[in-house]
């Protein structure tokens, strides 16, 4: 791609993102020379003299910088000049300028896509999941998907996800990859952390979604407060061509303000009467809901049913159904997509030669689990809950304390393990979790060794118990000491002890 040093010059003006360049010439607004950029880093270790570098993150040392110019770098972007022969081209943020710099240089794929986004403490990826899912049948497999877990960029072949919204360098190029290989449609989950940090900086979203809210990645390293937080989260809707809100979630009234004020409309489904689309359950032995129309103008009003348990899947998949909807698919569509969408490591349902059902799920923060383990008491209410969860290394801090909290309101029986400890001790992050936790009656046990714990658990379970593995889902990975560590994943785990 050509991509010359007066394009990234007149973009970063027209941002007021443009401080000066720093050459040998000295400091100027005028672009120093001719040149022509074909390729875009972030890694000094992925550099050459035709690329622009980016100087970025909280971990960035000029150290990387000297490597990348003895790599033959030629220009580089930073928010300082440094003591180099590479010239600088200074900018007042530097991750607002990766943003507007790599959607140009990567064509505007965004443009060329039917983006649709998805906010909130829980559900996500779940929601992202059954859109797809609608989505293939209108589109024939032409949808590609950015989640917490996996990402596809050719509809069909999935591979880990690193971040929940990744990089705007990597952002722009996987669009870019996807609108190559044919896609029509992207659906991809949005991230607090991806406004704080400005990976989304100038993307307009074609239809977003804000699912709830509830307090969670709140610490020194991520957001500060829970104010924060929502405020981050809240950008969705004013980068967002039109929004879909939940009628039932927090702050509700706020969320509806805040797109009448900035002019986004506004579409509302919940249980509520009030809302333009109600939820309704069937309660006929099967995952069956109806879709009731009050307010709104889609043909969405029929059944559906989705492979799921819990109404909170079936709010999702409303999302979902409106979401798709917008952006062509028919309530047929949405019928036949959600009938067979599957969502790895999300309410995964086993059962013990005992009868004691298992429920393996990613539920992560407070308001999922705290989901996850009122459902399991209300569909197993003559039995205890025992839990199997750990809570993240290096990252989320409020989580282990608002665990000690959820277990402490719906667990009987927990053991405390390790989920992707990093380069933290999970016996002490284990501790941090006990310490919170203020029912006298609930039974602790430690077991770092998760699959350890989750045999000890299953081995406690009587027929009318729920034994409930939370946390990692059929991730195949545990993040320890910076390496990605293999794991069979909570499912296989589950499967292979109810085999043996």
């Amino acid at each position: 791609m050509n991509f010359s040093l007066e394009d990234v010059r007149n973009l970063l003006l027209k941002e007021n993102l443009l401080k000066e360049f720093v050459s040998e010439k000295g400091w100027h607004l005028d672009a120093p020379d001719q040149f022509t950029f074909r390729k875009l880093s972030y890694d000094s270790r992925q550099v050459d003299a035709e690329t622009l570098f980016f100087c970025k993150g909280l971990n960035f040392k000029e150290d990387y910088l000297t490597s990348a110019v003895s790599q033959g770098l030629l220009y580089y972007v930073a928010e300082q000049p440094y003591e180099q022969s590479a010239v600088g081209i200074i900018v007042t943020d530097i991750r607002k300028a990766m943003a507007i710099l790599s959607m140009a240089f990567y064509g505007y794929p965004q443009n060329d896509l039917q983006v649709i986004g998805y906010t909130g403490t829980k559900g996500k990826t779940t929601a992202a999941y059954f859109t797809k899912a609608i989505l293939d049948y209108t589109t024939a497999n032409k949808t590609a998907l950015l989640s917490t877990m996996n990402t596809t960029l050719d509809g069909k072949t999935y591979f880990k996800s690193h971040l929940t919204t990744p990089e705007s360098l990597d952002l722009y190029r996987m669009m870019a990859e996807a609108v190559n290989n044919g896609m029509t449609h992207l659906v991809m989950e949005v991230s607090s952390q991806a406004y704080k940090t400005q990976r989304v900086y100038g993307l307009t979203l074609d239809v977003g979604i804000f699912l709830n809210i509830s307090p969670d990645h709140i610490s020194p390293i991520e957001h500060p407060t829970f104010d924060d937080y929502f405020y981050c989260k809240r950008q969705l809707i004013l980068n967002s061509k039109q929004v879909i809100l939940n009628h039932e979630s927090d702050h509700f009234d706020l969320l509806k303000e805040t797109a009448n004020v900035y002019g986004i409309p506004a579409i509302v489904y919940g249980r509520s009467t009030q809302a333009d689309y109600e939820v309704k359950s069937l309660n006929n032995g099967t995952h069956a809901f109806q879709v009731i129309n009050h307010h709104g103008n889609l043909a969405i009003d029929t059944t559906y049913t989705i492979k799921l348990a819990g109404d909170f899947n079936q709010e999702n998949a409303t999302s979902a159904i409106i979401a798709a909807a917008l952006t062509g698919a028919s309530a047929t569509d949405a019928q036949q997509g959600l009938k067979e969408a599957r969502v790895p490591g999300r309410m995964d349902q086993l059962v013990q030669k005992n009868g004691a059902h298992v429920y393996v799920d990613y539920a992560h923060n407070y308001l999922s689990l705290k989901t996850l383990l009122e459902f399991a008491k209300k569909e197993h209410p003559k039995g205890k809950v025992i839990v199997v969860l750990g809570s993240p290394g290096n990252k989320a801090i409020s989580r282990r304390h608002d665990f000690g909290k959820v277990l402490s309101e719906t667990a009987d029986i927990v053991f405390l393990t390790a989920d992707d400890p990093a380069f933290e001790d999970p016996q002490k992050i284990a501790e941090e979790i006990n310490e919170a936790i203020t029912n006298p009656d609930l039974d602790v046990h430690y077991e770092m060794d998760r699959p350890t714990a989750i045999k000890k658990a299953l081995a406690k379970s009587t027929s009318a118990d729920s034994v409930v593995i939370a946390g990692k889902g059929v991730d195949p990975y545990q993040k320890i000491n910076g390496v990605d560590v293999p794991y069979e994943g909570d499912y296989e785990v589950v499967k292979r002890l109810l085999e043996e």
